[in-house]
């Protein structure tokens, strides 16, 4: 038996070293919790899963409650092990990201709602002014100008994200970016790759190339020679 939701084989990051690994939970532990005699007394029982990443060899627990309260949380590790931010992505969509990532393991709702909110800026910021998240995504997808479309990866990884249907369902608007709506298995946690995905097409790589063409003009100079062709 799986956790709830939880299928063996499905990649996931480790909250240890963040590399990408797949799930491969067993049973740890499972108890039951009765409330004092009051008139309502209530029975919730919990089970613990538990994993080792193959990478770092370190143990990862979840907590799953049964019952009458259903949920899951990861226990240990506590708070993200998502890589830093590249400095070439503006501070204000970072923190959003940072923030999203850090909420996480304590709530998969609130960190998707601030991965949507980040994900609109950054479309935006890319020139893709819809107000309407799902038709900013359906218009980067359709991009006709090849040097402005997404490579084959990052394009994937977006259009993966329209098959979850809570998002679908929920349009995300300019009023409603931060709107708390249930969310299904790993769409948090695939917002956040989604970003990690366009960080490094539309701030990274560009800002690296630039780098790599002013490096390649002072030598240019100094050489005597004119600067290389935009």
């Amino acid at each position: 038996m799986m956790p709830c939701g939880c299928t063996q084989g499905y990649a996931m990051k480790c909250p240890h070293c963040a590399v990408s690994i797949h799930e491969n939970w067993y049973a740890n532990e499972q108890w039951r919790h009765q409330s004092p005699p009051t008139g309502n007394s209530t029975k919730t029982n919990f089970m613990v899963w538990a994993m080792q990443c193959p990478e770092c060899r370190k143990e990862i627990l979840l907590l799953e409650g049964l019952g009458n309260s259903k949920f899951r949380r990861l226990i240990y590790p506590i708070g993200s092990s998502r890589g830093p931010i590249s400095q070439d992505v503006s501070s204000t969509i970072a923190a959003d990201y940072n923030e999203a990532a850090s909420v996480l393991p304590i709530s998969a709702k609130a960190s998707a709602a601030l991965s949507r909110r980040c994900l609109q800026a950054v479309l935006r910021q890319a020139g893709y002014h819809q107000h309407d998240l799902a038709k900013q995504i359906e218009a980067v997808l359709a991009e006709p100008d090849a040097r402005k479309a997404l490579p084959t990866g990052p394009h994937n990884t977006l259009d993966a994200i329209r098959n979850f249907g809570n998002f679908s369902a929920h349009p995300i608007t300019d009023q409603t970016t931060l709107q708390v709506i249930d969310v299904e298995d790993h769409e948090a946690e695939y917002c956040l790759d989604i970003l990690d995905a366009l960080f490094d097409h539309y701030y990274v790589k560009p800002e690296e190339a630039k780098r790599r063409r002013a490096a390649l003009d002072a030598k240019l100079h100094a050489a005597g020679k004119p600067p290389s062709k935009q």
